[in-house]
């Protein structure tokens, strides 16, 4: 039986190398740019994708942009500019508040909070995130959000979340992926470079990103890799060790939230291998056995991938235009 293993093991040099030239011709020849912009975070995909960028192009060609807001882990920064300095690279720094200020991206989702948790009050300290339920291999439960408020004091507190307060809430949220999008074209038609983007394949194929946000780029640098090979890159490429321990988190809300507790709802470790034995067409009987896991376990996650993908395949669409009567040429 073929192993859930076969196939998530990378070469780091050959895969790196065939991903720097990739990048080289399709920006150069193929859209006819001088170099590229790259959003930065301090989180592994973007390193990454920045490293590889250094690497296709010279210092000079390369734009990496932080764009924090108030919500913004300050850490991130320091992350950032660390990985920036390790690559000879000078970071310019945008802070994108005072443009969520004026969408009324803040008011917009704490108006949606407060009609489900009146007492909520960002001036005293709440904090505010909304997560889906806990590990998909512990137990079954659909796919809906509920939020959750933590007090100063530590104090948590968890309301099922209507779906016009999650449409609100996210809707205003989508303001910060777009904002960014924005500020990396600027810098990108300042200086007639490409803006390369840094979701890998999980968050592309299930669905874990704003249309015309963050998945609104020129070049997909990494949507080919699964979570755990873009942290085989990580350790070749020679992203600081903090970036690589550090847990992905949404960057998105006031409290924080890691990827898993906001859409993926399992480790990326086990997650990646129940993935590709699905892709590689083992039964759920096959990966159970390679897996050490349940039959039924293994049911749901296909299951959960198989929804997941249908239910986000309009993000991943071009824009739809009617044809041509050929009648009325």
């Amino acid at each position: 039986m073929q192993s859930v293993c076969d196939g998530l093991e990378l070469d780091p040099a050959a895969e790196t190398g065939r991903i720097v030239g990739w990048l080289r011709d399709q920006v150069r020849r193929v859209m006819r740019r001088q170099g590229a912009v790259v959003g930065i975070s301090g989180g592994v995909d973007s390193s990454v994708v920045l490293a590889l960028v250094a690497r296709a192009f010279t210092a000079q060609r390369v734009v990496a942009v932080m764009m924090p807001d108030s919500d913004s882990d300050p850490s991130s920064e320091r992350l950032a500019r660390d990985l920036c300095a390790r690559l000879g690279l000078e970071p310019v720094l945008e802070a994108v508040s005072d443009a969520l200020e004026g969408f009324d991206c803040y008011r917009g989702r704490d108006e949606a909070i407060r009609r489900v948790y009146p007492d909520f009050d960002p001036a005293a300290g709440d904090t505010a995130r909304i997560v889906l339920p806990g590990n998909l291999l512990e137990h079954d439960a659909l796919n809906i959000f509920s939020l959750e408020i933590i007090a100063p004091d530590g104090t948590r507190i968890e309301r099922t979340l209507p779906a016009r307060e999650y449409l609100q809430i996210v809707a205003a949220s989508n303001f910060k992926q777009r904002a960014r999008m924005a500020m990396l074209y600027y810098h990108a038609d300042l200086n007639n470079f490409a803006v390369v983007g840094t979701a890998n394949r999980n968050e592309h194929r299930q669905g874990f990103f704003v249309k015309y946000g963050d998945g609104g780029v020129d070049v997909s640098a990494i949507a080919h890799l699964l979570k755990t090979q873009v942290y085989q890159l990580a350790a070749y490429l020679g992203v600081p060790e903090e970036i690589q321990r550090r847990q992905p988190t949404t960057d998105t809300y006031s409290a924080q939230c890691t990827q898993e507790e906001f859409f993926f709802r399992m480790p990326f470790a086990i997650m990646d291998r129940i993935w590709h034995a699905q892709e590689s067409g083992l039964s759920p009987v096959q990966a159970a056995v390679a897996l050490n896991l349940t039959e039924l376990q293994v049911e749901r996650v296909y299951r959960h991938f198989t929804n997941k993908q249908r239910a986000t395949e309009y993000l991943r669409m071009a824009p739809v235009a009617l044809p041509v009567d050929p009648a009325k040429p």
